[in-house]
């Protein structure tokens, strides 16, 4: 088995995950990791939003699946385009890690008016100047050790980022969490998503046995919200599912609209599927 991914040390510690897991389900087979650069670790200028299109992340890796170059990509399931190329598929989401976003290195309510905070993600930004109107927006790009580089470099007063990125790099000081109520997570946030070719049938059965069910039902809600919207993972759009006994609970933001449209509703699986398109024509502004 040959497991492509980008070549960060977030991205490298995921597949060292998946890896781990792969011996441990099938001991008489191994696992080789690729490491492959990615349009959006190449281009570190542009604002994401402003890069062309969605996939920024995983292109050259989806390119290499199609060529025949690695059996599987290995991939923060947010990176993952809500509409991908058909010749793919993913049989398998990890178990799912801490969904929600943190700043550093001081607690989000605790920045002054004026101060200056770093973030990349369109959904992000929105969420803060609806709660924090005089914090200071500026971009930031690169992987998580570049970007607190620079915040200790005073380039920055604080940074947004995962907190399940921060886990996986054991980056736990000066870290402060911010609650899931406050700032929706994005689609998928915490997801680790194996990907493969779709007529790969050897691959997809031995990827099934790695899936995580809970984690799986949730994230295929919150994308399949996405596809109704006809959304990608850069919009400025928060959902978590969460799955919780026999029910799922739904937390929803979109900023697309001249308000923020907001969600809170939990409600039986069995029903899941009616309630998946009805949150999506809410957040759509097509139903009350």
């Amino acid at each position: 088995m040959i497991a492509g991914t980008r070549e960060s040390n977030l991205a490298m510690a995921q597949t060292l995950e998946f890896k781990r897991r792969f011996e441990e389900a099938y001991p008489d087979r191994k696992c080789e990791i690729k490491g492959i650069t990615s349009t959006g670790d190449i281009d570190l200028k542009t604002h994401l939003k402003d890069m062309g299109g969605t996939g920024v992340f995983v292109r050259e890796l989806d390119d290499a699946l199609l060529r025949g170059d690695i059996d599987v990509t290995v991939n923060s399931l947010k990176d993952i385009p809500t509409f991908i190329d058909e010749r793919l598929t993913v049989p398998a989401v990890l178990p799912r890690a801490d969904v929600r976003d943190a700043c550093i290195p001081v607690q989000l309510e605790n920045l002054l008016c004026g101060n200056f905070l770093g973030t990349s993600s369109v959904r992000r930004e929105m969420m803060l100047k609806a709660c924090m109107p005089g914090v200071r927006l500026k971009p930031i790009r690169g992987n998580m050790n570049t970007r607190l580089s620079k915040l200790e470099n005073g380039e920055y007063d604080a940074i947004l980022m995962a907190k399940a990125g921060l886990d996986r790099l054991e980056i736990t000081q000066n870290v402060h969490p911010i609650s899931k109520e406050k700032f929706i997570p994005a689609a998928g946030q915490g997801a680790i998503a194996i990907e493969c070719r779709s007529d790969d049938k050897e691959t997809i059965e031995l990827l099934k046995k790695l899936n995580d069910e809970k984690t799986y039902t949730e994230v295929k809600a919150e994308r399949d919200i996405l596809r109704i919207m006809n959304a990608g993972c850069s919009s400025p759009i928060g959902i978590n599912a969460e799955v919780l006994g026999n029910e799922m609970r739904i937390l929803a933001v979109t900023f697309v609209f001249d308000s923020p449209i907001r969600i809170d509703t939990t409600f039986p699986l069995s029903e899941k599927e009616s309630k998946i398109k009805e949150i999506a024509d809410i957040l759509m502004n097509k139903k009350d």
